[in-house]
């Protein structure tokens, strides 16, 4: 059933080195079971995995995890993406990070640190992360980055819990001197899914975080600051899904900490077969695999994507949230309005309106990880 159209090969790969992490954040995109993921890759099993994808076009690559900076070869890896050509990005909470350590990511060739923060001040740092130490270290770590000559990038997930202080995050990111900030709604995968009733914001939390965000780009680019502002909205708002990472199995490569390779993130999830790096190489995942072959293209569709004159814009949205929503991995995103199961988004919507301040978190770490595998 595999359409066989010219492949386009792999852009960016993104190394998940671990699934350990300080942290506990109920928004973490990890599986909810990481706790039972195999034996992490070696250091010359993720030096061979960056060789072969980039002899294959990869270009970009990205260190993440769990937390990245648990793995103490991180140096060596580093220096030899480096040496392979690729443009790397570290994603990090910044825990575990200090200048000595930035200092030996510059020399082995790093070219871009990004740092998380949870919220724009620490008892809700705290609340979010299960750590009282982390804001000041994340607020130091930041500062060091810049000091050592790196962009200053800084991510926050923006959710019902700190939303609404999109203001003070904006101005923190301004003190801190910030070049890029992401602040990226939520995405319900993995824990956020579970999470969702607590963490979904109001359409109307939305739409006056949105509308600060854009008063803050436009007073600062007339004062001549150069930040840059990114705001991404949560799918549950939208009429139209979204492209699944610009098309499955066309850009994106995920290789997880045990070496399971994903067409993205979440794709684990799905019951289809993924290979493992330690068993076959790169190529033949990409090229030849059902888990990368069975979503390309416009084969799989049922309707109403199979006929919809928009289908080459989002090719049916995201095969995860339909499973996730559905059961039915090939059914429309139920984000898309002409889904016949678009009222699960409306009511997820509806649900937000209500008052949810007593809803408990489950948090993400390995008792509660380990709670969900014994189901």
């Amino acid at each position: 059933m595999f359409e066989t159209a010219k492949r386009r090969q792999p852009l960016w790969l993104l190394a998940e080195l671990t699934y350990k992490c300080p942290l506990q954040c109920p928004y973490c995109s990890n599986p909810l079971d990481f706790a039972a993921a195999g034996q992490e890759l070696t250091t010359e099993q993720w030096i061979d995995v960056f060789r072969q994808a980039r002899k294959m076009g990869a270009a970009q690559l990205g260190f993440s995890g769990g937390e990245p900076l648990v793995r103490q070869d991180l140096e060596i890896l580093i220096a030899e993406a480096r040496r392979l050509g690729y443009y790397t990005n570290l994603i990090t909470s910044g825990i575990g990070l200090n200048a000595q350590r930035i200092a030996h990511f510059h020399d082995a060739g790093l070219d871009h640190i990004q740092v998380s923060f949870q919220a724009s001040d620490e008892e809700v740092n705290q609340m979010l992360s299960g750590s009282a130490k982390a804001f000041a270290q994340k607020l130091k770590m930041a500062r060091e980055v810049k000091a050592q000559g790196y962009p200053m990038v800084l991510n926050f997930v923006t959710h019902r819990h700190n939303i609404d202080q999109i203001d003070r995050i904006i101005e923190l990111c301004v003190e801190l001197e910030a070049d890029y900030v992401e602040l990226a709604t939520c995405q319900y995968y993995g824990w956020a899914f579970e999470n969702r009733e607590a963490l979904l914001p109001t359409r109307a939390q939305l739409e006056r975080a949105e509308r600060i965000t854009n008063e803050y780009r436009e007073r600062l680019a007339a004062q001549g600051h150069p930040i840059k502002l990114i705001f991404v909205t949560p799918d549950y708002y939208e009429e139209r899904p979204k492209k699944c990472m610009n098309g499955w199995g066309e850009l994106f490569l995920t290789v997880t900490p045990d070496g399971t390779a994903l067409p993205c993130h979440s794709a684990r999830m799905l019951p289809l077969t993924f290979p493992n790096v330690k068993d076959h190489s790169l190529s033949h995942i990409w090229n030849d695999s059902e888990g990368f072959n069975y979503f390309r293209g416009k084969g799989w569709m049922k309707e109403p994507c199979r006929s919809c004159d928009e289908q080459d814009d989002d090719l049916g949205g995201c095969r995860c949230q339909a499973y996730m929503l559905t059961g039915d991995m090939h059914n429309a995103d139920p984000v898309c309005s002409k889904s016949e199961h678009h009222s699960l988004i409306l009511e997820a919507r509806l649900a937000a309106e209500a008052d949810v301040s007593a809803t408990a978190m489950t948090f993400r770490n390995e008792r509660n990880s380990r709670v969900f595998l014994k189901g």
